[in-house]
């Protein structure tokens, strides 16, 4: 615990559905959900306009549907979402050099590495600084959370939620903490919560009050002791700059069981190549090929083969990823697929293009406990067929379901062959009217809202889905003037240099 409050935690408001209404005039004030849209969708992201009716982040979309029937429902955009988030954090590696990034839209930072701030009054007026460079840049909110510790800071900027700083006070912790939740705490989830609800713990404050021995009987040495530290506000981890990735996986959750193992390999084929475009954009290389196989019963196997040596190739994946299938019965169904590399290395070993000659013996099997996901929240604008809805972790991880920057898919699934599929929320052009996204599409038409993120909300137009004039598109800077670069639209006054020191709630 530091005498300061000292270490700052950022987290963007809304942040998915956030971008979108500032990219779409006509979607300000009103409620906007982002995720999968398929039947087995879940939210990514819902603004607070949709959160009035109750939607949340992992609910899955079609109960999102039926509490907000009439609010907008569009695929994420990962490419925009990773451009903006790269300016924010550019921002807050200005303030220190130990910035901990979480997700694309939260991280910690630790002022006082940076010389950026030494006590209270100065850590508020870097926070505000922040808090209006962020909005300049990116036309965005951010909540900002100050304190001596993460745990704190992450609590503090829950608090301030939306668009505010709380500075918790070194000295203050109990006396906040003691009336919250155990949920509040790290590492307290649902199954947690209720074990100790039923020893007579609600609150943080019971926790403090049944003392370690307690805790550590109910949970165990390792999560007692921990709890019973947080409970009391104590928490000394440091701001760590960088974490290292442990495995990249990609993985489709499909709108109908699929029954072809033609289509299933086919399925798998892709995923491959997905991961692999991932590894490679992470310059990374793995050991280690993971198949995660979800069937109609929900039940999930996941195989695994070891090869002698890490590798970004693509057949040596591919192929890999295609024997574990062939150990699989998908006869009933498949609901999920999915594909990953783990153990991980900065380097490839050349020799592995013996690998992918399919006849060769493959490493022995052994099944792993879930390769879901990508570590480090990585996200890539891909191609997803007809059917399949990317579906992700809780909170952000729904990888989008759109192709290149406009979200045209050409065929696939019950698509007819050569015909366009648009994502809703897509980026396009017309030539004749110009910038807009699109509102939906179905039966051959597409609607499109032509509208720029500066302008007035535009007028909606429909097309056939293979008119020639429309076309994909590359997302547009959501600041008037804007290039996407933080460097020509960061504001070049210190940190806290007209600040007013006030806190928002």
């Amino acid at each position: 615990m530091r005498a300061a409050p000292t270490i700052l935690h950022l987290d963007m408001d809304a942040f998915f559905a956030a971008v979108e209404q500032a990219a779409k005039p006509s979607l300000r004030g009103k409620p906007v959900i982002v995720g999968g849209l398929g039947p087995r969708g879940v939210v990514a992201t819902a603004s607070y306009e949709a959160r009035r009716f109750g939607v949340r982040s992992a609910m899955p979309m079609a109960q999102a549907r039926r509490l907000a029937p009439n609010a907008a429902y569009l695929v994420p955009r990962f490419t925009v979402y990773r451009t903006v988030s790269g300016q924010v954090m550019e921002l807050l590696g200005r303030l220190s050099p130990l910035v901990e990034p979480l997700s694309l839209d939260e991280a910690f930072v630790d002022l006082e590495a940076g010389g950026a701030a030494y006590d209270g009054g100065t850590a508020r007026a870097v926070g505000e600084r922040l808090r209006a460079d962020i909005r300049a840049v990116t036309g965005l909110t951010g909540s900002v959370g100050l304190a001596g510790s993460k745990m704190l800071a992450k609590i503090a900027s829950e608090e301030a939620k939306p668009d505010g700083l709380v500075l918790i006070e070194p000295g203050t912790e109990r006396a906040l903490l003691a009336p919250m939740g155990v949920r509040t705490l790290p590492g307290v989830g649902p199954a947690t919560e209720d074990h100790l609800r039923r020893a007579g713990m609600t609150t943080v404050a019971d926790l403090a009050e049944a003392g370690e021995d307690e805790l550590v009987r109910l949970l165990g040495k390792a999560h007692g002791a921990s709890l019973y530290a947080m409970a009391l506000g104590r928490d000394d981890r440091p701001v760590v700059a960088e974490r290292d990735a442990k495995s990249v996986s990609v993985e489709d959750t499909f709108d109908v069981d699929l029954h072809d193992r033609v289509r299933v390999r086919w399925e798998v084929e892709r995923l491959a190549e997905r991961c692999v475009r991932r590894l490679r954009a992470a310059g990374r290389s793995g050991r280690t090929v993971v198949l995660k196989v979800r069937r109609y019963d929900f039940s999930t196997l996941t195989r695994s083969e070891t090869l002698r040596g890490p590798t970004d190739d693509l057949v040596v994946v591919r192929e890999a990823a295609a024997r574990l299938l062939d150990a699989v019965d998908t006869t009933g169904g498949v609901r999920l697929l999915g594909v990953g590399v783990t153990g991980l290395a900065d380097f490839t070993q050349e020799d592995l293009f013996a690998q992918a000659s399919a006849g060769e013996a493959a490493a022995a099997a052994e099944a792993l406990g879930g390769a879901g996901g990508v570590d480090g929240f990585e996200g890539a604008q891909e191609p997803v067929p007809a059917g399949a809805v990317s579906q992700g972790g809780a909170g952000a991880e729904v990888p989008p379901s759109e192709a290149g920057p406009g979200g045209a898919v050409e065929g696939g699934g019950g698509a007819g062959a050569g015909e366009r599929r648009w994502a809703a929320g897509a980026d396009v052009r017309h030539a004749a009217y110009g910038a807009g996204w699109v509102q939906g599409s179905g039966l051959g038409r597409v609607t499109v809202r032509f509208e720029e993120p500066w302008s007035e909300p535009g007028r909606v137009r429909t097309f056939r889905t293979d008119d020639p004039d429309l076309e994909p598109s590359d997302p547009l800077p959501l600041v008037p003037g804007g290039d996407q670069s933080p460097s020509a639209t960061v504001p070049t006054s210190l940190p806290g240099e007209g600040a007013d020191g006030r806190s928002r709630r």
